[in-house]
């Protein structure tokens, strides 16, 4: 939730980001309006309920032929007490109800929608030259069965369109870059948690999921449960309701995660293999900090991100998420690309976001600072997730089939070097 002191103290500031983000600047008027409509309906019944205290005290003292009109007087006042009382409650839903469909506040994203991203460098070296080294690259699930690493037939059986099996080197490497960002997370501080996928619905609004793309959500009615499309959600929930000490620096988790995703808008996107599916897993980083350094953590989680993409030789590029392809959440993102060959494009595989106290202010996170208690910053960043295996796969392709194993994921797989084309069974 924004600061609706802020709001109400300069309310431009809120209007332009909703116009970046392609958004309905009329909803800040609506917000303040509200609040000032719950600011008076709370004046009014406390006014009220002053009175009656005040003509309840002096009951016993009125004179004997005033007491009749006294007791009438304060039994009035109790009923007028108890509608001002219901109208400042609605008033309070109402501005609630508004101020959650208000999006954070941007933070130096670029203005404008999907493809109004801004390039901000390449890494990892230039993409292969394929047709130098004299051979046609093939796509990640060609590769995939080659080796009988992806199995999207029998998981379509199984399960239905977009799900998988991973199997033989196709799970061992999915474990290998799972536990490669583990490793990197523990060198940098971070506690590893094995998280909860399924949240209550306070949680999953908490953290800002339930907005304009809350059909992407697998929700069960019968537990009023949801599952979880990122670990970022749980990790969010972990200290609802909790004063934070971190004058010590920032409280740093990494949660590793089986996350589901209806992909309900993705109707003919990334159809074939496992770039788009309902199923997968992901490292995620959460970090809870100070305002005032969420910022510099942002970098840093950006920066483990790309110490992993190189772990894996990935030619990539970052980019700085344009305000109308945020979350609700986000007041900044960067989002890492990994080059993918077959299709001569760029596709995500990382993501930060700087939520600022968006989050903390939805879920009551707070510390104790000199003055008092107020909200932290909370911010996320992919460290691994399934879909890199396309990007490996792909990039790390020979015209034989077999596919080289990143240096960095080498220990993982008992110093094995390259995956063979094996016999697929039947």
């Amino acid at each position: 939730m924004i600061d609706l002191r802020a709001l109400r103290e300069n309310p431009e500031p809120f209007r332009v980001s909703q116009r970046a983000r392609g958004a309905d600047a009329g909803l800040v008027d609506q917000v303040l309006a509200a609040d000032e409509a719950r600011r008076q309906a709370l004046g009014t019944f406390e006014g009220l309920r002053a009175e009656q205290k005040a003509v309840s005290r002096s009951v016993g003292k009125a004179a004997p032929q005033e007491r009749q009109e006294v007791l009438a007087r304060a039994k009035a006042l109790a009923e007028q007490v108890k509608e001002a009382e219901a109208a400042s409650s609605r008033a309070a839903a109402d501005l609630e109800e508004l101020a959650l469909q208000l999006p954070n506040l941007i933070a130096g994203a670029p203005s404008g929608g999907e493809e109004d991203f801004v390039v901000l460098r390449h890494e990892g070296g230039q993409p292969r030259d394929f047709a130098a080294e004299g051979f046609q690259p093939v796509d990640h699930l060609t590769l995939g069965e080659g080796l009988d690493m992806i199995d999207t037939r029998r998981g379509a059986k199984v399960s239905g369109s977009r799900f998988y099996f991973l199997k033989g080197w196709g799970m061992r490497l999915e474990l290998a870059l799972m536990t490669a960002a583990l490793d990197r997370a523990l060198a940098h501080g971070f506690t590893p948690m094995t998280t909860p996928t399924l949240v209550t619905p306070q949680i999953m609004g908490g953290t800002g999921f339930l907005g304009a793309h809350s059909d992407e959500i697998y929700y069960l009615p019968a537990d009023d449960l949801y599952l979880t499309g990122t670990s970022e959600v749980a990790l969010a929930g972990y200290h609802t309701d909790e004063i934070l000490d971190l004058a010590s620096g920032p409280r740093r988790y990494m949660g590793w995660s089986t996350c589901y995703r209806r992909e309900a808008g993705a109707a003919g996107k990334d159809t074939r293999g496992i770039i788009r599916v309902h199923q997968f897993n992901k490292a995620e980083m959460f970090s809870y900090c100070r305002p005032e350094e969420a910022e510099q953590e942002h970098q840093r989680l950006l920066a483990m991100e790309e110490e992993m993409l190189a772990l894996v030789g990935l030619p990539y590029r970052v980019i700085d998420t344009a305000a109308g392809d945020l979350g609700s959440s986000a007041a900044r993102k960067f989002d890492c690309e990994a080059w993918l060959p077959t299709q001569e494009r760029w596709m995500e595989v990382t993501s930060t976001s700087n939520c600022t106290t968006f989050q903390a202010r939805r879920l009551a996170v707070r510390e104790r600072r000199e003055s008092g208690t107020a909200p932290v910053a909370t911010l996320n960043g992919t460290l691994a997730t399934t879909r890199w295996l396309v990007a490996i796969l792909e990039n790390h392709q020979q015209a034989d089939g077999s596919v080289r194993v990143p240096e960095g994921l080498r220990p993982y797989l008992g110093g094995c070097e390259v995956i063979e084309p094996a016999r697929v069974r039947a």
